[in-house]
């Protein structure tokens, strides 16, 4: 079972609850299924905790409470910072041991021609090293707070259906007359005028069809998050007045 941590990125910013994700654990251990977590996108903080996984409860064998851990758990991205291309996929001791053989035959051999890049490791170590020293958790949540303020006016927007939000990401979902049964039609791509709109006014914001997201470095400051809001309340409204 392949699935994103409470936010499904490219399929559009869908949120779940934390309870689909324990749901989902306990279905899996009891048909002997492997979890894999893609943390890609939601990992090192975006959702508010430093993975999103950490978010949902289970109870382990003795009774005590620990959250969801997964049997395979994909990362890259927010593990350089983004400065460098990095990944990794990380196993459980069982996984591993699994395949840990001198023999070719049952070792698991991997490797391509960018495999330990040193300087990429390093960035690695040097944003790691961010999280350990800088409170990064307590501060995106304090941005997360400021953002869902900053993006609360817009759900009242007579095109906007819906404004969700898991920690420092906030989607924008446009449909006609705000009724999530009339979407626009395709060919009049309100994504992508919005998108050339915001651009136009100094702000970057990609769609995802008719979609927009908030989704902005952890460095992010208050007058940046301002420009955010004002740019993106222009563009939808720019946008949707001649849909």
């Amino acid at each position: 079972m392949i699935l994103e941590p409470r936010l499904q990125c490219a399929g559009g910013m869908r949120m779940h609850d934390p309870a689909y994700l324990r749901r989902v654990r306990e279905l899996c251990d009891a048909n002997g299924i492997f979890l894999i977590a893609d943390e890609i996108a939601t990992g090192f903080g975006r959702t508010g905790t430093m993975f999103a996984c950490e978010q949902a409860t289970v109870a382990g064998s003795g009774g005590e409470e620990g959250c969801v851990t997964p049997d395979l758990l994909c990362l890259s991205k927010g593990l350089t910072g983004g400065f460098l291309p990095l990944a990794a996929v990380l196993a459980t001791q069982s996984i591993y041991d699994g395949f840990l053989d001198d023999s070719r035959e049952r070792a698991f051999l991997h490797s391509h021609s960018y495999t330990g890049n040193p300087l990429a490791c390093a960035a690695a170590l040097a944003s790691l090293d961010i999280f350990a020293s800088d409170d990064v958790l307590a501060r995106n949540r304090v941005t997360a707070a400021r953002m869902a303020q900053l993006a609360a006016p817009l759900a009242t927007h007579r095109h906007v259906a819906d404004v969700r939000q898991a920690g420092m990401v906030v989607a924008f979902e446009l449909t006609r007359d705000g009724r999530r049964d009339a979407p626009f039609d395709p060919a009049s791509r309100v994504g992508l005028h919005a998108y050339r709109a915001a651009l136009g006014r100094g702000v970057l914001l990609r769609p995802l069809g008719d979609v927009l997201y908030w989704m902005p470095p952890y460095c992010i400051d208050e007058a940046q998050l301002e420009l955010l809001a004002s740019v993106t309340a222009e563009a939808i409204e720019e946008t949707t007045a001649c849909a």
